[in-house]
């Protein structure tokens, strides 16, 4: 049968049967051959992924490896270190610009450069005028269409937020657009209630065939007092670096400069982060349950020893309400 043939009904649906009896290829499951290493940094709002990532990149860089950075936080700042501040032309608002001339989105619309970094913007909708997590879906659609998959990278670092939970901030996980997954935290609650969301997620996929593995964990503002080690240990995943809660960095972070330079007081930290990054295996995390992870913490301070007390019909009514009369209005028959 050609396609110029005319196919009827019983033909037709003959054929459409013998195409559906034809397997699937099989998921991958092997290692992982592609060069190009595709990771993706979740962690809490304001945790410091953004920082951890434009000293990272640029650290990477200046050990000779050629990275791209991705944001993928509605708020666009990703980059705004690494560039000293100045914002970069988002891709999904860049898009939107271009289709209102006529014109087609190109790489130097998007993407610009420093020192050896590469980065861009995806951008998101204002704040009630549309789905982020459908904007993320949007702005990787104009990746393809730029020709992502074939640009020739050491490293893709993919910067996301982790305390939102619809679909387009999981892409890469839910479709193995990532080999590996890194998150972002601190030794405090909410930032490791974060992190196990993510593992949670992560394993959730790989359940169903999915082959995304947690490489590990970056502490930032480390003081010392260890919950985030814990959190790792418990749910089986490695530190890769801890950076401490320091004066200096704090400082020049608020000034946008990059910490991460081989021959500054912080580039030992930062090459070490960068060496663990690349031979971190994706492994599988074993998450916690909510009374597992209050666990980790004194529950002083978290309140992890109060008992819930249920709430009775008559808490939620004024005394006698209760037993008010119907409403109900009754007609008299005819």
């Amino acid at each position: 049968m050609t396609l110029h043939e005319p196919i009827g009904q019983h033909q037709m649906r003959d054929f459409l049967r013998a195409e559906a009896e034809i397997e699937p290829d099989a998921p991958a499951t092997g290692p992982v051959t592609k060069e190009t290493q595709i990771i993706a940094i979740y962690g809490k709002g304001g945790i410091g992924k953004s920082f951890t990532l434009a000293n990272l990149s640029y650290m990477l860089a200046q050990l000779g490896k050629k990275v791209l950075l991705i944001g993928c936080d509605p708020k666009s700042d990703t980059t705004s270190l690494l560039f000293g501040g100045r914002a970069c032309p988002t891709i999904i608002q860049t898009a939107s610009n271009c289709k209102q001339a006529g014109t087609e989105v190109t790489i130097s619309d998007v993407c610009f450069k420093r020192d050896g970094v590469f980065a861009m913007e995806l951008g998101g909708p204002e704040v009630g005028r549309g789905c982020g997590g459908r904007g993320i879906i949007h702005g990787f659609e104009t990746l393809e269409k730029l020709g992502f998959h074939d640009w020739d990278f050491d490293f893709v670092l993919l910067d996301f937020l982790g305390d939102v939970v619809c679909g387009g901030f999981g892409l890469p996980i839910a479709r193995d657009m990532c080999q590996k997954v890194v998150v972002v935290g601190s030794n405090d609650l909410q930032s490791l209630y974060v992190a196990n969301n993510v593992c949670s997620a992560v394993q959730y996929f790989r359940k169903l065939g999915g082959n995304v593995g947690v490489a590990g964990l970056v502490v930032n503002k480390d003081d010392g007092t260890g919950e985030a080690q814990a959190f790792a240990d418990a749910v089986g995943i490695p530190i890769l670096a801890s950076i401490p809660q320091d004066e200096d960095i704090r400082r020049k972070s608020a000034n946008y400069q990059i910490i991460g330079n081989p021959d500054g007081r912080w580039g030992p930290l930062f090459a070490s982060l960068a060496a663990n990054l690349a031979s971190a295996p994706p492994v599988l995390p074993n998450p916690l349950d909510q009374d597992g992870l209050l666990a980790l913490f004194d529950s002083s301070e978290t309140g992890a020893d109060f008992r819930l007390q249920p709430a009775l019909p008559e808490d939620m009514c004024a005394a006698g309400a209760l037993n008010a009369p119907s409403l109900e209005v009754i007609y008299d028959t005819v």
